[in-house]
């Protein structure tokens, strides 16, 4: 080990062990060195001659930065808990020392919490963060109420996604004839997005005075949100002669094409009889091209649950049969409250929930989850 090393390694008392410890500190070692590699790799002419590489390389480098960065300022930390360290035992002015002191217990507290972090982005991230998102809303338990609700929903991460930069583009709904939806499924494409909403998936809850209740009581009703990750073509396979395709008149609002051109498409997988349906667009072309990535995204899906049975049962009792009594959130608009049962986070801002801000609730979810893996990690280690 080197003496560089040696002199952070004897303070990182945060640890539990000693070998994790010094594990954990050769690894940023390991990380920083490779992040100076990539600094230098990325301005060789036969990298940048080969866009494919240098992109990769780049991704890598952003990657690693996070995690370098955070790295170098817990070292400047450390550096700087020595020098106030020193003035404590080597002053002989009282004044100084105090202030010394409490320059301490300052540099301790952000050298915790540096530490902290450090631990996190240490642990392995979720393969599927960096992709875009196949989502899925659909009206449970509630009738007419749970209709208008998945609409609004639908609405509510619409307004989410504008505000993060991501396009949001519904792939397809179905009416419910009173201004609600059935279901809809809708791709979001952007930076991270699955990392910050896979979080989404279970059911939600609505409790409040539907506008068709004369007698003013609260009704409560539930929908089901799906969160998928977008898979690429080179991630599932899928062999033509596995698919029936079939073609037929849109129906639903649309103009002159409804009813009279076969525009819509549905794309059967025989051999898991996962069936996708597309009729959004008016071109046959546009609509077997949204259903295909519907398509493979729900057998990742389950191409995932074959590996990770454990995990896929987890997952699939949060999304649940959109019964009331299973519910993730709840939202009552007679107390302009928002519950996140998981967590336990309450909001009473259910009126700025629903016009898209949500990024409270995503991000006390992600530190949550973060922590439990992170507490895995440790047993596991």
């Amino acid at each position: 080990m080197s003496h560089r090393l040696d002199l952070y390694y004897k303070d990182f008392d945060k640890l539990k062990f000693v070998g994790q410890k010094k594990a954990m500190l050769e690894k940023l070692e390991h990380i920083e060195a490779r992040y100076e590699e990539l600094t230098n790799e990325l301005s060789a002419p036969e990298l940048i001659a080969n866009p494919s590489a240098y992109a990769k390389a780049a991704k890598q480098l952003r990657t690693l930065g996070e995690i370098v960065d955070k790295y170098r300022q817990w070292k400047t930390l450390k550096q700087e808990l020595a020098g106030a360290r020193e003035l404590i035992d080597g002053s002989d002015d009282d004044e100084m020392r105090e202030m010394a002191r409490a320059e301490a217990g300052t540099l301790e507290e952000k050298i915790r919490t540096t530490e902290n972090q450090l631990r996190l982005l240490l642990v392995p991230a979720d393969p599927n963060d960096e992709k875009n998102v196949i989502m899925e809303v659909r009206a449970g338990t509630g009738g007419d109420e749970a209709s208008l609700f998945a609409n609004e929903m639908l609405r509510m991460y619409g307004r989410f996604a504008e505000k993060q930069g991501w396009r949001f583009e519904v792939l397809d709904s179905s009416p419910s004839g009173i201004g609600g939806i059935k279901e809809a499924v809708a791709l979001i494409e952007g930076e991270k997005v699955y990392s910050k909403l896979k979080y989404e998936s279970g059911v939600h809850r609505v409790q409040r005075v539907p506008q068709t209740e004369a007698s003013g009581r609260i009704h409560t009703s539930a929908i089901t949100v799906a969160i998928l990750p977008e898979a690429e073509e080179v991630d599932v396979k899928i062999d033509a002669k596995d698919l029936r395709i079939d073609t037929f008149c849109s129906s639903g609002p649309g103009g002159q094409s409804v009813n009279t051109t076969y525009s819509a498409v549905r794309i059967t997988h025989l051999p898991t009889n996962v069936v996708v349906s597309m009729q959004d667009e008016k071109s046959q072309i546009k609509n077997r091209e949204k259903a295909m990535r519907v398509l493979r995204a729900r057998l990742q899906e389950l191409e995932e649950q074959k590996q990770h049975e454990a995990q896929a049962s987890e997952r699939r009792s949060m999304v649940g049969s959109g019964d009331r009594s299973e519910k993730i959130r709840t939202y009552n608009f007679k107390e302009n409250r928002v519950t996140d049962h998981r967590i336990g986070l309450t909001i009473h801002q259910l009126d700025l929930v629903m016009e898209g801000n949500i990024e409270e609730i995503i991000q006390a979810l992600s530190t949550h989850y973060e922590s439990e893996k992170l507490k895995r990690e440790a047993v596991a280690a």
